[in-house]
């Protein structure tokens, strides 16, 4: 069996980022500005998170700009080894971007509602490191990039998953409830949440807990990188 990888996002302290890596996540999402969501954190306390964290467990900064120039500057004062690209770049300033950002991971999310979505996504596929598959919407007012705390259709994400050749994060929604749902509809990479492991914006221990031992069967042989 693979290793599901957990990300856990809108990580707003070194405590959220301490206890989210004491119960087991492989990777933490840093929110930087965005036009609507939770989470948002100023580059002074991304770049403390980051430089804080052991080298094995990945530091997402996520992104809603999309000139390379801006993000390269994004990523040089943010100290993260990922980029998660929120808003759709294309294929030209994907490449002009590794350029730039030659030791970032690049994740281009994918906002999933249609199946025009797979297409997109193998237009991008070889210009990235993995896709995240979620659930916002890009042309609302104001535009809604992530955070939603709202659930897709796993059935294109699963169609998604099997036309690429890059591992495929999962997130929008996903909770204690409908986890393990999710995984065998979709067979992601890895999985991605923020919002169902908090009260009143804060990290809850025992939502967290309980999401980790949810997912526990999908992460039984841990690899020695994870």
């Amino acid at each position: 069996m693979n290793w599901l990888r957990v990300k856990i996002c809108c990580i707003s302290s070194l405590d959220e980022a301490k206890l989210a890596i004491e119960v087991g996540a492989d990777a933490l999402g840093l929110v930087s500005e965005m036009p609507s969501g939770p989470g948002v954190i100023d580059r002074t306390m991304i770049a403390r998170i980051a430089a804080a964290v052991s080298p094995t467990v990945d530091t997402f900064l996520l992104t809603s700009k999309t000139d390379p120039v801006e993000i390269q500057h994004q990523f040089e004062q943010s100290g993260v080894n990922t980029l998660q690209l929120v808003d759709w770049l294309g294929t030209e300033p994907l490449r002009e971007l590794r350029e730039r950002c030659p030791n970032a991971r690049l994740v281009q999310v994918v906002h999933v509602d249609s199946e025009a979505q797979i297409q997109m996504a193998l237009d991008i596929e070889s210009d990235v490191d993995a896709l995240l598959l979620d659930s916002g919407k890009t042309k609302a007012s104001p535009r809604e990039l992530g955070g939603t705390g709202r659930t897709h259709d796993w059935l294109i994400s699963e169609q998604i998953r099997r036309a690429v050749s890059v591992p495929v994060f999962l997130a929008g929604g996903l909770s204690e409830t409908n986890v393990s749902d999710a995984i065998q509809s979709v067979n992601p990479h890895g999985v991605d949440l923020c919002s169902s492991v908090r009260t009143s914006g804060s990290l809850d221990a025992r939502k967290i807990s309980a999401f980790f031992k949810t997912v526990s069967p999908f992460r039984v042989d841990r690899p020695s990188n994870p």
